[in-house]
């Protein structure tokens, strides 16, 4: 076997192009009780022993003389003049090197679902674990907790455990061992290809597949091409709603106007098809006016106080200093007279204090709106 002093300069200068962590192939040229011999022809002789053969032991049993093995360079020369190789290493980077490429041209995988957490699934790619989160479930597979109760979302993903999904790779980190994973890919290129059909302002039917706490998901579109949107809590109702269950079950056929298709998505709303109640407040409520109102939510920004069906002023916590001091003169159920302070219809919104103040006048210069605005924002997410 050639050692580095048999090398011919020529050689050496192959060999100097060489670099420890390069992938080199080289056939089997002899093999030993504890180690293989592999040539790598006119750049020398490579060997893989000691700990690097013994981890790769049952890979390398069956390997017989003039076998082709690709494995890393670990060290240029050891005592007796060898290329250390590693077939480890070459294999782990191999893998991460398919893997890239896989990526790359948004390849479908098939992969085997291994374990389960909150978070979403387990799977294992080329012996790597892989994660799939719950984000990136397909619509099908999204666990519709109604409550979002986190043990009840766990409970739906390992119902995962054993089956096979066909994934993308999402994103991979090598250095940190890391594969996310997406079913979504596949289905998001189908969704943007259906949502192309439709513009925002349409008006669609659909069924209510899943209600949760910030909304609820409809299936709407033509048999064979059903795609889901989202209907988020604030575009249910002109009220303020706390509980969408209450207003909304899964299986309801529902007529809904689609507000916004971005990032292959799209948004919908069922209150943008029914009569904006502001439309007759603004007529029947002016600034200045008194009016009866009940509190419906106390919350950090005040008071929300419903005047009529589905028109709900605010009054601040400016009003009384303190949350304590609020909850002191107001308590849920509460009903009592109020003045408005600001009212605009376009916005929905409308400011209040409690009226019956001697001497009170209402400020001419108050950020009122911008207060309810905070607090109405709030409330809707």
């Amino acid at each position: 076997m050639q050692t580095m002093q048999e090398r011919t300069p020529g050689t050496m200068e192959i060999l100097r192009s060489l670099h420890v962590g390069d992938i080199v192939e080289g056939q089997v040229l002899g093999i030993g009780r504890s180690s293989v011999y592999l040539n790598l022809g006119p750049q020398g002789t490579g060997i893989i022993y000691g700990r690097e053969f013994l981890e790769e032991k049952d890979q390398l049993k069956g390997v017989k003389i003039g076998d082709t093995i690709a494995a890393k360079i670990v060290e240029l020369e050891n005592e007796d003049g060898y290329i250390e190789l590693s077939l480890r290493e070459a294999g782990r980077e191999l893998t991460w090197g398919k893997l890239k490429e896989q990526k790359a041209a948004e390849e479908l995988l098939r992969v085997k679902i291994v374990g389960a957490n909150k978070g979403g699934l387990l799977a294992d790619v080329s012996g790597i674990q892989a994660f799939l989160p719950v984000s990136q479930l397909a619509q099908e597979h999204y666990p519709k907790v109604e409550d979002g109760d986190s043990a009840k979302i766990l409970s739906a993903l390992q119902a995962f455990m054993g089956e096979e999904l066909e994934v993308e790779i999402f994103d991979l980190d090598p250095k940190e061992g890391k594969i996310i994973l997406s079913e979504r890919s596949k289905e998001r290129r189908k969704v943007k290809e259906i949502l192309s059909q439709y513009k925002v302002g349409d008006v669609v039917e659909g069924e209510i597949t899943g209600v949760v706490d910030f909304g609820a998901f409809i299936k709407f579109g033509s048999k064979g091409e059903e795609i889901e949107g989202l209907i988020h809590i604030s575009e249910i109702d002109w009220q303020i709603i706390d509980d969408p269950s209450l207003f909304l079950k899964v299986g309801d056929g529902v007529k809904a106007q689609i507000i916004d298709i971005s990032s292959g998505r799209a948004s919908l709303s069922l209150k943008a098809l029914k009569e904006d109640p502001w439309k007759e407040a603004a007529k029947k409520y002016e600034k200045g006016d008194v009016v009866e109102g009940k509190v419906t939510k106390l919350n950090p920004f005040g008071a929300f106080v419903e005047i009529e069906p589905k028109i709900q002023g605010l009054c601040h916590i400016s009003e009384f200093g303190t949350r304590t001091a609020m909850e002191e003169v107001l308590g849920m159920g509460t009903v009592q007279k109020f003045q408005i302070l600001e009212i605009n219809p376009e916005e929905h919104r409308m400011s209040l204090r409690i009226a019956g103040k001697e001497g009170d006048a209402i400020p001419e210069s108050q950020p009122q709106n911008q207060r309810q605005e905070e607090a109405q924002d709030q409330q809707a997410s």
